[in-house]
C-alpha cells in the first residue's frame, strides 16, 4: 500500500502543481507573507509533523518572511472552525479553504511516507490532550492522512467528541474497502466544499 500511495501521491502532486503555483503566488502577494506554512502537528505514533499548507490565514500586518515557508510552532490550533473567521480576509483565500486546495502541500508528506492517503487528520497535542483522553494512544497507531471519516462525514460542522468517533472508527475498521470507499467520497465532498471553512 505504501508504495502504491507514494507514487499516487507523486502524480496528484504533479497535476496539482500548476494550480498550487498560482494560488501560492496569489496569496503570497495578498498576505504580503510567505505563501507556504508548515504547522506543528502530532505524527505517526506522536512524532513530530511539521504539516504543509497553503497560507489563507492573516491578519492586517504584513509581516514578510525570509523564503516559502514560515513554521507556526503553536500548540493551541482552533477549538472550532468559524465560517466568518476574519484572519480568512479574501475570497481566494476562503475558496482555497473551502475546496481543501490548501492542503495539497501536504501530498508531499504522502510521498515522503509520513502522512497517508486515508487516515485521521493530524492533530495538536493540545487538541489530543483535551478530546481524545484514554484513546490518544490508539488514535496515533494510525498514520495520519489528508482524507478521513471526519472529512466525508460533516467536517467542519462536527463537534471535537464527534470526530474523535469517527477517528477511532476509521484506526479500528482500517481496510481496503473502507480505504477505497473514503477516497471515493473524498472527491464529490472537496468539489463541492459545503462542509469546509
Amino acid at each position: 500500500m505504501t508504495v502504491c500511495e507514494r507514487a499516487a501521491a507523486v502524480i496528484l502532486l504533479l497535476l496539482a502543481l500548476p494550480l498550487l503555483v498560482v494560488c501560492a503566488l496569489a496569496l503570497g502577494i495578498l498576505s504580503g507573507r510567505t505563501p507556504l506554512i508548515a504547522h506543528r502537528r502530532l505524527g505517526w505514533r506522536g512524532t513530530p509533523l511539521w504539516m504543509l499548507k497553503l497560507r489563507t490565514m492573516w491578519d492586517g500586518d504584513a509581516r514578510r518572511g525570509a523564503g516559502w515557508i514560515e513554521r507556526i510552532d503553536d500548540d493551541g490550533g482552533l477549538e472550532l472552525k468559524d465560517a466568518e473567521d476574519p484572519r480568512v480576509p479574501c475570497r481566494l483565500a476562503r475558496f482555497c479553504r473551502r475546496h481543501s486546495i490548501d492542503e495539497l502541500p501536504q501530498l508531499w508528506h504522502v510521498i515522503s511516507g509520513e502522512m497517508s492517503l486515508v487516515g485521521p487528520r493530524p492533530i495538536t497535542k493540545r487538541e489530543l490532550r483535551l478530546h481524545y483522553g484514554a484513546h490518544a494512544a490508539e488514535v496515533l497507531q494510525a498514520k495520519p492522512g489528508l482524507a478521513g471519516l471526519w472529512q466525508i462525514s460533516g467536517r467542519s460542522r462536527l463537534t471535537y467528541a464527534e470526530r474523535c468517533r469517527l477517528d477511532l472508527q476509521l484506526v479500528r475498521e482500517r481496510s481496503i474497502p473502507l480505504y477505497c470507499a473514503i477516497l471515493l467520497r473524498t472527491m464529490p465532498e472537496v468539489l463541492h466544499g459545503k462542509n469546509s471553512w
